[in-house]
């Protein structure tokens, strides 16, 4: 056993064509930052939208079709990305990839969308979505967001 351990190693390295885009939508609501989670469709889990980055678009774009198909909403996507994380996808969910997340400042939310029957979504203050999210990780790049836009409260 003490050799299987230290020959094995936590950091599981994904392919450098297994990288994905997605939104971490927000308004700004009376001074106050507002975050738009959504479920996941497997897991039912708190997330932000993601996807594949369309050959044909750029990573920020890709990430804006993503938000208007699962979230149903869209506005202005910020073209560098707050961070990134490491997300499992496909079927078995075993399959790693890296998720480039850029801000998306919305300005229009519709009442139907692509994919309104198999999501929820749910406007979070800061506190309430860290702790819906589950993914330690995207709880940081909101609360990264967050004190950009209102710098005071990081200090």
């Amino acid at each position: 056993m003490r050799d299987f351990l230290r020959h094995w190693s936590p950091r599981a390295e994904t392919q450098s064509d297994l990288r994905q885009a997605g939104a971490l939508p927000y308004a700004l609501v009376e001074g106050r930052v507002a975050f738009l989670l959504i479920t996941s469709r497997r897991s039912g889990k708190w997330i932000f939208p993601k996807g594949a980055i369309e050959p044909d678009m750029t990573p920020w774009d890709s990430a804006a079709v993503e938000a208007l198909e699962e979230a149903g909403v869209s506005g202005r996507i910020d073209h560098e990305p707050v961070g990134s994380y490491r997300a499992s996808v496909g079927a078995d969910g075993v399959a790693l990839v890296d998720v480039d997340l850029y801000p998306l400042l919305v300005t229009e939310q519709r009442d139907s969308w692509r994919e309104q029957d198999q999501r929820l979504r749910h406007w979070a203050t800061l506190s309430e979505a860290r702790r819906l999210l589950t993914d330690r990780s995207l709880g940081n790049l909101a609360l990264k967001l967050h004190n950009r836009l209102v710098p005071a409260a990081g200090k």
